[in-house]
């Protein structure tokens, strides 16, 4: 099978990246890479290593355009002849993905978690009604396409660097244009965070998230907030996870003050493990809870980043 990967590579390559490359690997075929952003040469030769046999590079087109991105993969996608092409189910994916499968006439599996079950046609196993169930997609289509839901694989390290080569797709001008850009703030992206620490109404106010980010620290972390927190200017909006904000699928989120809203949980309920720390015993968040602790943050939150440092000094 040859399989045609698109990553986004505008600062850097996202664990993201790495994560589809090797999902692609682990279905088996021959692996090319379409990239564009402005990651250099030698650091995109690096995705050999997870499973790339090939990378194509265009720097000039814009990933906030998804016509012309759609055009892009679409040109490397009859170039290569890909039977099956991979996106990770970031916004990107959300707009280009539909746009190439009418253009390609090819089936579009969103949000997969497993690699294809071909042993009765093409099947994969999807994330379905906001992470509550799971579904099984069949594709009978000769070309299919896949966005992986991020966080569903570790990238793995199986083979060495391969070559990065210039690609003119064609694709034509940009009909979008960029007034001003907006960079999240905090050493680690949220969306790439396998750690992070959330919190809600119940710290009372602005002034007093530093034992969230205390911790945050302590744990190499990432920090998030609930909708409401944003929307009254505690926080900046591209904290706030959930439904409506970001959906994030850590190996660890720890949830302080959240009560836990229906619309919250729909945005991190992928999380391998959830801790929720809340006053309240009958928040509907312990409910989704893989431990809990009934207490007062102020309290709670100083001791549990003590533990952290001690925890992490013990073991240097």
């Amino acid at each position: 099978m040859t399989i045609l990967v698109y990553i986004n590579s505008s600062n850097h390559l996202a664990k993201s990246a790495l994560e589809a490359v090797t999902y692609a690997k682990k279905i088996g075929g021959l692996i090319t890479v379409v990239a564009t952003g402005s990651v250099d040469e030698a650091t995109l030769a690096t995705l050999g290593e997870y499973g790339a046999e090939k990378v194509l590079v265009d720097r000039n087109v814009s990933t906030e355009d998804s016509q012309q991105v759609a055009r892009l993969v679409a040109k490397a996608a009859e170039t290569t002849g890909a039977e099956l092409i991979i996106f990770s189910h970031d916004l990107v994916a959300k707009a280009v993905a539909p746009r190439l499968s009418v253009r390609l006439k090819a089936g579009l599996i969103s949000g997969a978690v497993d690699v294809p079950n071909t042993s009765n046609g093409f099947v994969v196993k999807v994330n379905v009604f906001s992470g509550k169930a799971f579904g099984f997609v069949a594709v009978n289509s000769a070309k299919k396409i896949i966005s992986l839901l991020p966080n569903s694989f570790q990238p793995e390290k199986t083979g060495s660097v391969c070559t990065v080569e210039a690609f003119d797709s064609e694709s034509g001008s940009s009909t979008i244009k960029i007034i001003e850009t907006k960079t999240p703030e905090g050493e680690i992206p949220l969306s790439e965070a396998e750690l992070v620490v959330s919190a809600g109404r119940g710290l009372k106010g602005p002034e007093n998230w530093g034992i969230v980010e205390d911790l945050a620290k302590a744990l190499g972390a990432a920090t998030a907030c609930s909708r409401p927190v944003a929307d009254i200017g505690w926080r900046p909006h591209h904290e706030h996870v959930g439904q409506t904000g970001i959906a994030i699928r850590p190996n660890l989120y720890i949830a302080v003050g959240i009560s836990g809203a229906i619309q919250h949980l729909a945005g991190v309920n992928g999380s391998k493990v959830i801790v929720v720390i809340n006053t309240d015993p009958e928040a509907p968040f312990f409910k989704a809870a893989d431990y809990g602790v009934v207490g007062d943050a102020f309290e709670v939150l100083p001791k549990l980043t003590e533990a952290v440092k001690k925890f992490r000094s013990a073991a240097h």
